[in-house]
């Protein structure tokens, strides 16, 4: 089984999200993809298998199968393009948020995904004690978006993961405006439900925080710092209902997973 390593949402290597991505000829079973999820450790790993023209793809994290995940796309759209479709301009694939449409714009891949939900909830003393922060405002769809009232707030958050894998969402995400001119708006992801404390660069529940940013800056298309250790910046807009997700990626490592892992079905 091939597989490779990129850093998605990034330029340079050691820096944005880690994602491994298996191309496959056929799938294996569930539970053997979930075992190389957990072994790689990574936030995410995505296999994909071609199938009429698109290809299928499916996300694992050490906690178990997730409907969708940005990075892994953007990771897993860079390999492809560099090694199976090197003359393509577009990808396809088919998930279980619907077809998702990758293009290559140089050294951008522009990925098009479906907007979350601003569901405006009231914020509450949980999450207060969640993060060490009382947040100004609260919004549920897939995941839980808590807005700070500045950049340093959002980095001084110091979350308890217990806390946090009791609030509401998938995923917690907390953001605010970003004190540097050249970006728009600043986040940091926590996804403890999901066995991991803090996702370096999360490209789907920028799906929830493109819109508001989007609103409530009057802008089209902004620019976007997840501000992990590791970091990384997306360039974003809103259409409609749908979300243009951009970013850079570099590779890592390329190599195979060995036979011998499993029984013999495998």
């Amino acid at each position: 089984m091939k597989q490779y390593i990129v850093d998605a949402f990034t330029d340079r290597v050691f820096s944005g999200n880690q994602a491994a991505v298996c191309v496959l000829d056929e799938w294996p079973r569930d539970g053997l993809m979930q075992d190389i999820a957990i072994e790689n450790n990574f936030s995410e790993t995505a296999f994909t298998v071609k199938e009429n023209g698109a290809y299928h793809l499916r996300w694992f994290t050490p906690g178990g199968e997730v409907d969708f995940c940005g990075h892994a796309t953007l990771g897993t759209s860079f390999v492809l393009f560099s090694f199976f479709e090197k003359d393509a301009e577009k990808i396809r694939f088919t998930t279980q948020v619907g077809e998702l449409t990758v293009r290559r714009d140089g050294d951008l891949f522009e990925m098009d995904f479906p907007a979350y939900s601003l569901n405006r909830v009231e914020v509450t003393d949980r999450m207060e004690e969640a993060i060490g922060i009382r947040p100004l405002e609260a919004y549920l769809d897939r995941d839980l978006l808590l807005v700070l009232p500045d950049e340093t707030s959002v980095l001084k958050v110091r979350p308890d993961p217990d806390k946090i894998g009791a609030l509401d969402g998938l995923i917690v995400a907390v953001t605010a405006p970003s004190s540097d001119d050249l970006v728009d708006c600043v986040s940091r992801v926590f996804a403890p439900k999901l066995s991991i404390p803090e996702d370096p660069v999360t490209g789907s529940t920028h799906c929830m925080i493109t819109p508001y940013w989007c609103r409530r800056l009057g802008k089209e298309k902004i620019i976007c710092r997840q501000a992990s250790s590791r970091g990384g910046i997306l360039y974003t807009g809103l259409s409609g209902n749908r979300v243009k997700v951009a970013g850079k990626a570099v590779l890592y490592s390329e190599g195979n997973i060995l036979k011998g892992y499993g029984n013999e079905e495998d």
